[in-house]
């Protein structure tokens, strides 16, 4: 039974609001059941049928070396985005897979243009490239704290919307610029409440084990919630586009977030339609030549 991950796709030209987004989703048929242990694992399984697919989609990527694959993920600090990496994309060879977290900039970094660290990344044709945080910090984080937007040096600027405008048309245009190169470009935010957000803190705080992620800074960013929220939203409905829409992944419950985007990946590279290279006449004539010299020879 599908999750229906396909309803969570931002629609293009139609404005969201991310309170009509409940961050503790569960499907209808869950709440028929009443049974939150028969959802997760139903979760469970689909997330290991899709991991399956997955497996078997990234050797068909590898071998036709046609396209590449691009990943993001976005959301509030807590929102589960290394746990995501981890049991999404646990099964995939990690030799044509690569995780880049974007963290505070470099000085090097800054004295480019706000794409630039970002580009170096990408994924290479037959590859996966994930990022864990990406180039839309620059509308988020930059957008909400001006301490961060004033260390990249910018010229003075007059209208700021028209700034912004500017911004996300240079995202979207540097998405389209990929897709038309052949990249399948996913974006997932991850929708978490600040309820939630607090417990999986206060849990990191009483772990030693996790204690090590906890920042000061997460609180400071906490007390931007509303900022945050509303920087987010304009994200959402100015870079959701036909070739690079955005997803909103109820987060609240990891497992249902899990399953959402594996279903959602495995399906959109399904769509790729994948195939193994055709091998020529040469080609053949060689392999039958190798194969008759190795059955020649007895060891």
């Amino acid at each position: 039974m599908s999750i229906g991950a396909q309803d969570f796709k931002v629609p293009v030209g139609k404005k969201i609001r991310l309170k009509d987004h409940d961050s503790n989703w569960v499907p209808k048929w869950a709440m028929q059941e009443k049974s939150k242990k028969a959802l997760k694992q139903h979760a469970l399984t689909l997330l290991e049928k899709n991991r399956q697919k997955l497996i078997s989609e990234q050797e068909l990527l590898w071998a036709s070396d046609t396209y590449s694959i691009l990943i993001i993920l976005q959301g509030m600090d807590a929102a589960g985005k290394d746990s995501t990496i981890r049991h999404v994309m646990s099964g995939v060879n990690p030799q044509g897979c690569r995780v880049t977290s974007f963290k505070t900039p470099s000085t090097e970094e800054l004295k480019h243009n706000f794409l630039w660290r970002h580009i170096k990344a990408l994924p290479e044709r037959g590859s996966i490239g994930i990022f864990n945080r990406s180039y839309y910090e620059d509308v988020l984080i930059v957008k909400v704290r001006p301490e961060v937007f004033a260390k990249q040096k910018l010229p003075l600027i007059k209208d700021k919307k028209l700034f912004w405008e500017q911004r996300y048309e240079d995202i979207t245009l540097l998405e389209r610029h990929l897709v038309r190169g052949r990249t399948l470009v996913l974006k997932f935010y991850l929708h978490i409440s600040k309820k939630e957000q607090k417990k999986r803190l206060l849990k990191r705080l009483d772990d030693p084990n996790k204690a090590w992620k906890f920042s000061i800074t997460d609180l400071e960013e906490r007390t931007k919630w509303l900022e945050y929220e509303k920087a987010y939203e304009e994200m959402l409905n100015k870079t959701s586009t036909e070739w690079a829409p955005w997803y909103i992944v109820p987060a609240d419950r990891k497992w249902v977030a899990h399953a959402l985007i594996s279903e959602v990946i495995a399906s959109e590279i399904k769509k790729l339609n994948l195939k193994y290279p055709v091998l020529s006449i040469t080609q053949k004539e060689e392999l039958t030549k190798a194969k008759a010299e190795l059955e020649k020879n007895s060891t």
